[in-house]
């Protein structure tokens, strides 16, 4: 008997999304080359796919290859215990799961990525979102980043200031099909304190001042407490965390589009972002929103208004119904577009 089909909903974190037509799993960075040469040599349509925690799958699933990239790694230019004042040079499988990454630098005295504690998925995927929160971006502390190129059919290394970094941006996102980032190299500090404090709501869990500093285990508890307040942190009991994480990306605005009492931050292009959480809400939709008709399959977490959640019945379509809405009644109410930040995979808004 022919075996069964790989269904993405069992390896994505919304937990929704049809069969692969072929799914490989590649353990070793010859294996990833090896397998997204053989689709493209092909011409199979590839999806490469890490942590599945930024992707939104069609029901139908995908009519090609998907390569789950489930290298593992972590190595650095210093001893376990070894203190030096240039900090650390540390090198991170594509597939490492991105949090096992953060806790193993946290306990090691390696600042520079503690405020990204908590965030779902795999190392490979972060610079090319260039994920960020609680004030710290990885494009702060990526030193390199190791492609192949499917284009060129060659290794490429990026050298950070190569990356095309700006808010969740990179030159990777910006050319989906052509990069498969195979491994990440971070240059972090040897330090018991984090950074100066740079976001609000961490600084007040923190009990600290905005711009002072507390030690890094502390920013990682904190970090943790607050992405689980808001069902942040995976829990396979809690709807909440059947998620992609914030759904739709903070509008950056002309300083004039931005509504009356939305958060503003200057940029300094001289824009300003603002908050599509507070759009959300002050648009009308609120925790636990759901579309009339929907039976609250799909619905707004009940603890935070970014994410959109699968109540353990939804399908993608009914959380793509709800997105639409969402992103509808806000351009109605305050002429923003909001974008979705999750990679949307055989479907659309």
């Amino acid at each position: 008997m022919p075996d069964e089909p790989t269904l993405l909903a069992d390896h994505t974190t919304l937990r929704l999304g049809g069969p692969a037509r072929r799914f490989v799993r590649a353990t070793t960075d010859e294996e990833l080359v090896a397998a997204v040469t053989a689709a493209d040599d092909a011409g199979e349509p590839l999806l490469v796919l890490g942590g599945g925690s930024n992707l939104v799958v069609a029901d139908a699933g995908f009519e090609g290859t998907v390569v789950q990239v489930a290298t593992r790694g972590i190595s650095a230019d210093v001893e376990d215990g070894e203190v030096t004042c240039g900090g650390a040079v540390v090198t991170v499988a594509a597939g490492e799961p991105w949090d096992a990454f953060v806790a193993h630098a946290v306990e090691r005295g390696w600042a520079g990525v503690e405020a990204l504690s908590g965030i779902p998925g795999s190392t490979g995927a972060t610079p090319v979102q260039n994920v960020g929160a609680y004030g710290q971006e990885v494009s702060q502390t990526i030193a390199q980043v190791r492609t192949w190129d499917r284009v060129e059919r060659r290794w490429r290394t990026f050298a950070g200031a190569d990356c095309g970094f700006a808010y969740r941006w990179s030159a990777f996102k910006a050319e989906p099909d052509r990069y498969v980032v195979v491994s990440v190299t971070f240059q972090l500090r040897a330090a018991s304190l984090a950074g100066p404090v740079a976001y609000a709501e961490l600084a007040r869990a923190l009990g600290v001042e905005q711009g002072q500093r507390a030690p890094i285990a502390d920013v990682r508890a904190a970090v943790l407490a607050l992405r689980g307040g808001k069902g942040m942190v995976l829990d396979p009991s809690d709807h909440d965390t059947w998620s992609a994480g914030s759904f739709f990306t903070n509008p950056v605005l002309d300083a004039a589009q931005v509504p009356d009492g939305a958060p503003a931050y200057p940029q300094p292009d001289g824009t300003v972002k603002t908050s599509a959480a507070w759009l959300i809400d002050h648009a009308g939709f609120g925790k636990g929103f759901a579309v009339e008709g929907d039976a609250g399959r799909a619905t707004l977490s009940t603890k935070h208004t970014l994410a959109l959640t699968n109540r353990g019945s939804a399908s993608t379509e009914d959380l793509l119904r709800l997105a639409r809405t969402i992103r509808d009644g806000v351009r109605e109410a305050y002429g923003v577009e909001l974008v979705n930040e999750p990679v949307l995979v055989g479907c659309s808004l």
